[in-house]
């Protein structure tokens, strides 16, 4: 799925293709020097939903939580830090983000898909 296209189906409430949209985000890690991009696939007033690809051992420095959120691992490998608890996560796996601050770390090129209550 091309970058127009993903904003398309974002727009209209159509299918997006996670799969082929982390493929297409990570392929253009080495076009960012701070290695990581992303693109929201959906918005609305209760939630957002955003697809970020982080190269290997870039991170997302601790910031505060929203009032409720998810993380789901589309491609690759990261950790999830949250005061003193750390989760490694994969390919396939989902994990709610804890209501503190937290940081995400990528151990491999990855793409994950972070949700988001408004």
């Amino acid at each position: 799925m091309t970058d127009t296209s993903a904003q398309n189906a974002s727009s209209q409430g159509q299918m997006v293709v996670l799969s082929e949209l982390a493929e297409s985000l990570i392929s253009e890690l080495r076009h960012h020097p701070s290695g990581r991009t992303a693109k929201t696939v959906l918005s609305g007033s209760a939630m957002r939903a955003t697809v970020i690809a982080l190269k290997e051992g870039a991170e997302l420095s601790e910031h505060d939580s929203p009032p409720a959120a998810t993380l789901y691992v589309v491609k690759g490998r990261v950790t999830l830090k949250a005061g003193e608890k750390d989760w490694p996560l994969y390919a396939g796996q989902l994990v709610p983000i804890p209501p503190q601050r937290h940081s995400v770390r990528a151990h491999a090129d990855s793409a994950i898909l972070l949700t988001v209550a408004l």
